[in-house]
């Protein structure tokens, strides 16, 4: 097999690998919006849904992982190629985080559907989620488009969700000084921010992979974080 034909065949098990990392991503874009729909809403089947979606989540990035291996094996990819596959898995691994937190937040939803509800809590975590999402959506446009510029502006917006995370931070601790029955629920509104604001660090690792898969470089320095928290992680 000549060099034309390895180079044709390699682009088309990687085009197969990148359609299952944007179905992928397709399914964690719903599942972030399902599980805030259903804090937002107090819908306890739609927060079950997104928790058994989880599975399938899960069962594509294995399939990725799968398929990168094979790809590696069969195709011998050179230095630049190897370096594209590097960073589909990557990706896949940050998807897969994300659909972790995403099922978390289902699963917290049930558990406050039994606590008196924080006034306007729910519908702030929800435009937070959303803006995440919209992170997300375009970090995967950019890999696709494999660009860069595209993936930088993703990765400065993760600065927004910080400050959003802040907000709400503060916003909880008034509530529970204002009135002690509001603890336990804002305790659990406050691990979902927590978990929304962790799914904005893992969109900001895919647009550096983003950054990486077309420069071959990563971003020269971490983004600074600004969230008030962010010493001591909640990762649950």
């Amino acid at each position: 097999m000549n060099q034309t034909h390895i180079s044709s065949a390699f682009d088309r098990d990687l085009e197969a690998i990148q359609a299952l990392v944007m179905k992928m991503g397709g399914q964690v874009e719903a599942a972030i919006l399902d599980a805030a729909t259903s804090l937002a809403t107090r819908d306890e089947e739609l927060a079950l849904r997104v928790r058994e979606a989880d599975k399938q989540i899960d069962m594509l990035e294995d399939r990725v992982n799968e398929e990168a291996a094979r790809l590696v094996a069969l195709r011998a990819p050179i230095a630049s190629d190897m370096r594209t596959v590097l960073s589909v898995i990557k990706i896949s691994a940050n998807l897969e985080r994300i659909g972790d937190y995403a099922k978390n937040l289902a699963k917290r939803t049930g558990v406050l559907l039994d606590l008196p509800p924080v006034e306007g809590a729910p519908q702030s975590i929800k435009r937070m989620a959303r803006e995440v999402e919209r992170m997300l959506h375009d970090a995967l446009d950019a890999y696709i488009q494999r660009d860069a510029a595209a993936a930088l502006d993703v990765r400065n917006r993760d600065a927004d969700i910080d400050q959003m995370y802040n907000a709400l931070f503060r916003e909880f601790l008034t509530f529970m000084m204002e009135d002690p029955r509001n603890i336990t629920a804002c305790m659990h509104l406050h691990f979902i921010a927590k978990n929304i604001e962790r799914m904005g660090d893992h969109v900001t690792s895919i647009a550096d992979q983003v950054i990486y898969s077309v420069t071959g470089e990563l971003p020269e320095q971490a983004r600074p974080k600004s969230d008030i928290t962010s010493v001591a992680r909640v990762d649950t």
